[in-house]
């Protein structure tokens, strides 16, 4: 079976009599939209909810789904302990739709209580859930549910992430219903929580518009500063369930949509419908993709590409070399080298060498960038599906210099080892959020295992960036 229906819940807990009191009845008609959400979930014949929450366990490169055989949460900590929540936990389809992803290259992290204690979170539902299910239940809704949680992924993964969720369902033989929880913008008015900007009243315009049209595509086109100044928390759980309709028809509606509180409450109703070729979203996605992957090759300079080849030879269990005749004359020296891996702005990795091991930087860069990107302790092994979103830089080291002072460095300028005895750290220069030199000698002693109070010796380097 596939996906039956969808909706879009927001989850202010002053939406709950309980704990808003009479200030609930100022967002009623959000109160009686979810209701009316409900009971058309309800009308569906819907067996087993998929449950999508920005406000749980939110990684930036996969996406969390909770493995606790059984489902509690409570408002208590909204002043209503009384309204509590238990459900059974559909783990066969959650089980289904972390293997669907992952065979889609989206990484999952799945969530028992052991998990969940090694990353210091909780596995209690989120107001993010029990909001909407206060009001499901008030409709009549009963039922399992898979609960995961957003990821701070683009949103072609997060849109790939919902098709793994369809393609889970209907692995399941089930009827499911998929439930994105979030509110809009949180800088309505002088008073919102977040402040004000005017923005924010043209996203949730924008978003309202869009969801009326099921409208995938301009949802995942919307201005990034028009997000990023809206200060939203509901629109990557939108767009993953936006993901599990790719390719079918789909009958909307906006239920109710208010924001007296200066954050925008959104209350939607979607029903797929048959295959409709025009709604493929994922194939514009993954042309564009290829596309992107294509440009970023292209513009790359020529010691971040011999990085990217060792990796890509590396993943085929191939040893990439470059003939010592083919070299730039001036990569033919030896010299220490630090290649960087990053994916959509976050380190996936880093290796380098102060000193040279290697007879030329070529060689150099080539042994660093496989260990970038499979030995480096902090993240796991880059895999296959990944090497087409890394942006690699290389950094040659000119050789180190002892300084007398902290006036002899520039954090921009000038990367820093700090050494005592056999122990050394090393921080490279030009480094975003690394601002001032005590910040960097600071970070490169901790690297090093040196304590606050014990003496230490400085040296500087300067290094040739190519990207």
């Amino acid at each position: 079976m596939p996906v039956v229906f969808c909706g879009v819940c927001p989850h202010p807990p002053v939406m709950v009599p309980e704990v808003g009191k009479k200030q609930s009845d100022i967002v009623i008609k959000s109160r009686r939209a979810m209701l009316e959400l409900g009971r058309r979930l309800k009308e569906s014949g819907t067996e087993s909810m998929v449950m999508i929450s920005p406000h749980g366990p939110v990684f930036r490169d996969g996406i969390a789904i909770n493995m606790a055989p059984v489902l509690k949460g409570d408002l208590g900590s909204f002043g209503a302990p009384g309204i509590s929540f238990e459900l059974e936990s559909d783990l066969d389809l959650a089980s289904a739709v972390s293997r669907a992803a992952r065979d889609a290259g989206i990484m999952t992290v799945g969530l028992e209580k052991s998990g969940a204690r090694r990353y210091g979170v909780s596995l209690e539902l989120d107001h993010g859930l029990t909001v909407p299910l206060y009001f499901l239940a008030g409709a009549g809704v009963r039922l399992p549910a898979a609960v995961v949680y957003m990821g701070l992924l683009p949103f072609d993964q997060l849109y790939g992430f919902g098709m793994a969720v369809r393609e889970a369902v209907e692995e399941s033989g089930k009827k499911v219903a998929v439930i994105a929880s979030g509110d809009l913008s949180h800088r309505l008015t002088r008073d919102a929580p977040a402040g004000y900007d005017p923005m924010g009243e043209e996203f949730d315009r924008e978003m309202v518009r869009l969801l009326n049209a099921a409208d995938a595509a301009g949802v995942m086109n919307l201005d990034p500063e028009l997000v990023e100044r809206a200060g939203e928390c509901g629109l990557r759980p939108v767009i993953m369930m936006l993901g599990t309709l790719d390719g079918q028809a789909v009958e909307a509606e906006v239920l109710s949509y208010e924001g007296p509180f200066g954050v925008g409450y959104l209350v939607a109703a979607l029903r797929p419908g048959s295959a409709d070729p025009g709604r493929l979203y994922s194939r514009d996605l993954a042309e564009k993709r290829r596309a992107g992957a294509a440009a970023k090759k292209k513009n790359e300079g020529y010691l971040p590409g011999i990085a990217r080849a060792a990796l890509e030879h590396y993943s085929r269990g191939e040893k990439f070399t470059v003939p010592p005749d083919r070299i730039p004359v001036e990569f033919r020296k030896p010299a220490g080298v630090f290649v960087s891996l990053k994916k959509h702005g976050q380190l996936r990795g880093c290796i380098g060498t102060v000193s040279p091991q290697y007879g030329n930087i070529v060689e150099e860069t080539i042994n660093n960038a496989v260990s970038a990107g499979h030995r480096d302790p902090r993240f796991y092994p880059v895999r296959d599906e990944e090497l087409d979103e890394l942006d690699i830089s290389v950094d040659v080291l000119h050789a180190p210099e002892p300084v007398k002072s902290k006036d002899d460095l520039d954090p921009v300028r000038y990367g820093v080892i700090v050494k005592s005895g056999r122990r050394q750290g090393l921080l490279l220069p030009n480094l975003e959020g690394v601002n001032t030199v005590e910040e960097q000698i600071d970070i490169a002693r901790q690297k090093a295992g040196i304590g606050p109070g014990e003496p230490y010796e400085l040296e500087r380097f300067e290094v040739v960036r190519y990207k």
